[in-house]
């Protein structure tokens, strides 16, 4: 493992992980201090890297506390990130602001995906991805996660991009950057709370030892964009899209009026989401994520292979 920043602290069994070469997931930590209330956030935390371990690989959730880039958290500081009230989000553009002014944030699909690759870690997984939004024609909002897919080579796995994205644009988006799209054991693209769409995926593959053979091959082409996994939440535990869309419009319609934009975007949408069904959002999300994290896990178990 390189040499890495002095204000980097690696988890002792991240640490382990990395110097003996066993399986690791990288996880963020917008969801914790962005995407959930304390302690449903917490608490999905603490389950989804249990997930992990289950399947036999390490957890590390990625932070910024106080100005220390953490890669893996204690419990102690998973419960003080669940509990802070202004905790920052950060993308490319801030994570050294953060750093530098001994900040704390939760990071975004971007910032997670820097911090795992300066790290060595390979494999990511998160709820969704964000994209392109809904006007971007004339507002140019689109997510730096995007661009940091076209050329940060981690795997990540997510439930698609977030529902709340002009998706079909987002997909193009992707093309253009040289992200590998592969849908897991779907033709269509996952839309998050729902598991599918009427978007083809551009390609499939039906096993993690696959995903992990495909992503062997693009470090042999010294491809150095990243590979998306598309992992649909299991119907069981998805929202009908029929439901799940007037929910949508509604949020959508409820953010114009009220001008929310940029960083605040997702929070606000996320919690009117969680209002607008009753708290059927949020028992979707921690479903999606769980299945992500099970399967990032068997992807990094298959990569060390």
């Amino acid at each position: 493992m390189k040499k890495l920043p002095g204000f980097v602290d690696i988890q002792e069994d991240v640490l382990d992980a990395l110097d003996q070469k066993k399986p690791i997931v990288a996880l963020e930590s917008t969801i914790i201090t962005h995407g959930m209330p304390f302690p449903e956030n917490v608490e999905m935390a603490r389950s989804v890297e249990d997930e992990i371990r289950a399947r036999g690989a390490v957890p590390a959730t990625i932070a910024v506390i106080d100005g220390r880039l953490k890669i893996g958290l204690s419990k102690e500081e998973l419960d003080q990130l669940a509990q802070v009230k202004d905790a920052l989000k950060i993308s490319r553009a801030d994570i050294a602001f953060a750093i530098s002014q001994r900040k704390t944030a939760g990071t975004t699909v971007a910032a997670t995906m820097i911090v795992a690759r300066m790290a060595g870690i390979r494999v990511f997984a998160t709820g969704g991805i964000g994209g392109v939004h809904a006007g971007a024609e004339t507002t140019f909002d689109i997510s730096a996660d995007l661009t940091e897919l076209g050329k940060t080579d981690v795997i990540v796995v997510a439930a698609g991009a977030k529902a709340i994205l002009d998706v079909p644009k987002t997909l193009e988006v992707l093309e253009t950057e040289g992200v590998s799209v592969v849908g897991f054991c779907t033709d269509t693209l996952p839309a998050f709370w729902t598991s599918g769409s009427d978007l083809d995926i551009p390609l499939r593959l039906d096993s993690a030892e696959e995903i992990a053979a495909f992503q062997k091959v693009r470090d042999e082409l010294e491809l150095e964009a990243g590979l998306l996994v598309a992992n649909p939440i299991p119907v069981d535990d998805e929202i009908p899209a029929e439901i799940m869309n007037g929910y949508i419009s509604a949020a959508q319609a409820e953010m114009t009026a009220q001008g929310v934009s940029g960083k605040q975007v997702t929070p606000f949408f996320l919690q009117r989401i969680f209002e607008l069904s009753n708290g059927e959002s949020l028992k979707a999300n921690i479903a999606l994520v769980k299945n992500n994290a099970r399967l990032a896990a068997d992807i990094a178990v298959a990569f060390h292979s």
